[in-house]
């Protein structure tokens, strides 16, 4: 649909563009990453059996990375679904990192951080959006069902032939044995 073939682009665009400009520059975004990437690594290793980097600039690459690569991926169509959910959640720690409007005082700045909150907050909306969008075809939780009922059919039809199959043998049992008992 034409619609889905401008849209993915224009919503993936902010993502790329800022993807890059973080690679570019990822000092910038340490400060506001910082207690975002505390938080999420305490709980990583309370969680994961393995070791995680507390490096917040490694944290900021990776999450700029997340944006470049899945922004491309949205905006050409490829994996449109994976690419959607891919930047909505790297985009919650990016805006509770980017926008912390509720630490701001001064009116003017407290306005701009929550504008940029909300902003997010409505891509991250849209990105739900294209996350769940099938393009008309049907769910992977479709075909699993359609799948499960047509199994579920095909075995009780194998029953039904084998119990009549049985009761076929069984009645040609009981004739021979009664021919040979007379």
């Amino acid at each position: 649909m034409l619609v889905r073939r401008i849209a993915r682009p224009m919503l993936a665009a902010t993502f790329i563009y800022g993807g890059i400009d973080t690679l570019r520059n990822p000092q910038s975004r340490v400060p506001g990453a910082a207690p975002v990437v505390e938080q999420i690594t305490e709980i990583a290793e309370k969680q994961l059996p393995v070791e995680v980097s507390h490096d917040v600039e490694q944290w900021v690459k990776i999450n700029a990375g997340v944006h470049v690569g899945a922004g491309t991926l949205l905006a050409l169509g490829k994996f449109p679904r994976f690419s959607a959910l891919a930047l909505a959640t790297s985009l919650v720690p990016t805006t509770l990192a980017g926008h912390r409007f509720w630490e701001h005082t001064d009116p003017k700045e407290r306005f701009g951080q929550t504008s940029n909150f909300l902003k997010n907050v409505g891509m991250f909306g849209g990105l739900l959006i294209a996350a769940v969008d099938t393009e008309g075809k049907p769910s992977v939780g479709w075909w699993a069902k359609r799948t499960a009922n047509s199994a579920a059919a095909a075995a009780e039809a194998s029953y039904e032939k084998a119990s009549k199959k049985a009761v076929k043998a069984q009645k040609r049992a009981a004739k021979q044995t009664k021919k040979l008992t007379h």
